[in-house]
């Protein structure tokens, strides 16, 4: 018994310290990275060997670095998602006509991110398999259009968008400890090839370097955690109550944005508020428009084709009554949602037509609504040029039956002055102001892009009764941040698909991170140091092979001159008995 023990251990080291090859596999690799499909034109490394040359070598760092900067622009691009509507708009201005340019270029980035990829998962398989790095020239050309690709397209976003930086800091303070674990379990499966190579090398200053550089990194994304800062990461109890929703000119993923039918959608999508822009046509009266000329939202280039670029000021309420302001949703679809409305919705949603600021407050009355409005000044050689202010407050007192205490006030042009005339009206500032300012103001609430987003400023200005809304919230994460951080109220185009989260993404309590952390790296150092000690193990028992080689289980395995040797001897003696005895077996018949 303890013999057949002895042996079976025996016979595992041996399987242990063989080389398999997976021809079919590694045929398949090298096929794919190199084009090479013939089995002749595979080549492994020998013990000493470097995994490829120079030109090789430069190649596969070149891929390493399209691959990292695929995946920061992919990712980049993919949090910006909250601003695609933006985007798209900005280049229709720019460009004249309407397309998703937003969602092409993800799909591009996924796609260069993917191509990429897939040749890292490659070379980090043929690394694994003892193989060669040989890449196609092809390939060599397509990393370098993905590598130019992602540079040039980050510095033109963040010529442009340079906003968006603070968008991807911010989708940090919700990922990055899910990121965390994701880094450490792919540099704890690159730890093989590593290992595989590190130990194969004849120079100890190459084998320093790589381990070096691979134990500092592996070393750094272990302590990330210790510099990571993330407002989801709260004790249970001690989440606040869900921002409110004020509907972005309603509910524009539902109907034409500033038109009735949006404003509706956002009611019934559960929003505590509206949101709209606010023009004075051109026989004073105040209507909803957020462009300064209908091109975008209207049918203004069939009706007035030589008026196509004039201010919307500059209409009369009956011209503005005959055009058409829903038929263009339908037809450009800036959210890709129109799709999902039904045949009767979609009839509606085309026949809208310009709403006027009365119409817009009777619905917001009668429904019991917040509402807030930019208000913009009419042009020079306007009538109402410089009565805009006291045109659109008589509206609201003398037209209109909201209470001014529904009415977060927004423009700053003659604030003081407003205030006199109606006290009640919710002072609100757009910008930051220092805090005694906002008081002698009487400014009760801040109405500030999202980037602006921190609990310090929540806080500091919630001290002095300064409540803070943030606009334009529409992503599921960004509003659930922004619910963690303790924002009262955001403007979103989303109120149908943020009004479902009974919680915040990813929330996660401080102890159940922790253990999340400490269970990871303790998991992936330990499976690292095993994958290094058997490395360095199987290498060092290969160094003792009689005739200096080692040869694929598919050939001869060469004798080792260790007890395994005599195992071998045994298994031989044992074959030419057997054949012995066979021999004479035949001979006595």
């Amino acid at each position: 018994m303890p013999s057949t023990l002895s042996q079976q251990l025996h016979g595992l080291r041996v399987k242990l310290l063989r080389r398999h090859e997976h021809r079919p596999f590694v045929s398949c690799l090298v096929g794919l990275y190199g084009c090479r499909w013939r089995r002749h034109e595979r080549s492994g490394t020998q013990p000493g060997d470097c995994c490829c040359n120079k030109v090789e070598g430069f190649s596969f760092a070149l891929l390493v670095v399209a691959f990292c900067l695929t995946l920061v622009f992919l990712y980049f691009w993919g949090q910006a998602g909250n601003d695609y509507n933006d985007f798209d708009w900005f280049n229709f201005g720019n460009l004249g006509f309407w397309f998703p340019w937003s969602v092409v270029l993800l799909v591009i980035a996924a796609g260069f991110f993917s191509y990429v990829t897939v040749l890292m998962l490659l070379a980090v398989c043929l690394l694994s398999e003892g193989q060669k790095l040989q890449l196609h020239w092809s390939h060599k050309i397509g990393i370098l259009v993905s590598l130019t690709f992602s540079v040039v397209a980050t510095a033109v976003l963040s010529d442009l968008w340079s906003k968006e930086w603070t968008t991807l800091l911010l989708s940090f303070q919700v990922t990055a400890p899910h990121l965390h674990v994701g880094g450490v379990l792919l540099m704890t499966s690159l730890a093989w090839p590593v290992a595989l190579h590190v130990f194969r090398m004849n120079s100890r200053v190459k084998r320093g370097l790589i381990t070096g550089v691979f134990l500092t990194a592996l070393f750094a994304l272990y302590m990330v955690p210790l510099g990571l800062y993330s407002p989801c990461i709260k004790e249970e109890g001690t989440l606040g109550p869900a921002p409110a929703l004020i509907g972005h000119r309603g509910a524009p993923m539902l109907a034409p944005e500033n038109t009735l039918m949006s404003f509706e959608k956002a009611v019934e999508a559960g929003s505590d508020g509206l949101e709209t822009d606010v023009t004075i046509s051109l026989d004073g009266v105040p209507f909803l428009m957020h462009d300064h000329t209908l091109r975008r939202t209207t049918n203004v280039h069939d009706v007035f084709p030589n008026r196509t670029d004039t201010p919307a000021a500059m209409f009369s309420w009956t011209e503005l009554e005959s055009l058409n302001a829903g038929s263009w949703f339908l037809s450009h679809d800036p959210f890709g949602t129109a799709g999902s409305l039904g045949a009767e919705e979609r009839q509606r949603a085309g026949n809208q037509s310009v709403c006027s600021l009365l119409v817009f407050l009777q619905l917001a009355a009668q429904t019991h609504k917040l509402v807030i409005f930019d208000l913009y000044r009419p042009p020079r050689g306007h009538p109402y040029r410089d009565s805009w202010i006291q045109r659109t407050l008589e509206v609201i007192h003398n037209e209109s039956s909201i209470n001014s205490s529904q009415v977060l006030w927004l423009p700053s042009d003659l604030r003081v002055l407003v205030q006199e005339t109606d006290p009640e009206l919710q002072q609100t500032s757009g910008s930051r102001l220092p805090l005694d300012e906002l008081q002698s103001n009487h400014i009760v609430k801040l109405n500030l892009h999202y980037t602006s987003m921190s609990i310090e400023l929540i806080r500091e200005h919630a001290a002095v009764n300064v409540t803070t809304n943030l606009y334009v919230i529409s992503q599921p994460w960004l509003y659930s941040l922004a619910w963690c951080t303790g924002v009262h109220s955001v403007t979103t185009n989303a109120p149908q698909l943020l009004s479902i989260l009974t919680s915040p993404l990813l929330l996660i309590s401080p102890d159940a991170y922790k253990l999340m952390w400490i269970l990871t790296d303790v998991l992936s150092f330990m499976l690292i140091l095993i994958i290094f000690y058997f490395h360095w193990w199987r290498e060092r028992r290969l160094s003792f092979c009689s005739d200096g080689k080692t040869t694929l289980d598919n050939g001869t395995y060469s004798k080792f001159r260790t007890e395994m040797s005599d195992i071998w001897s045994v298994s031989s003696s044992k074959s030419q008995t057997e054949k012995m005895a066979n021999l004479a077996t035949v001979t006595e018949h």
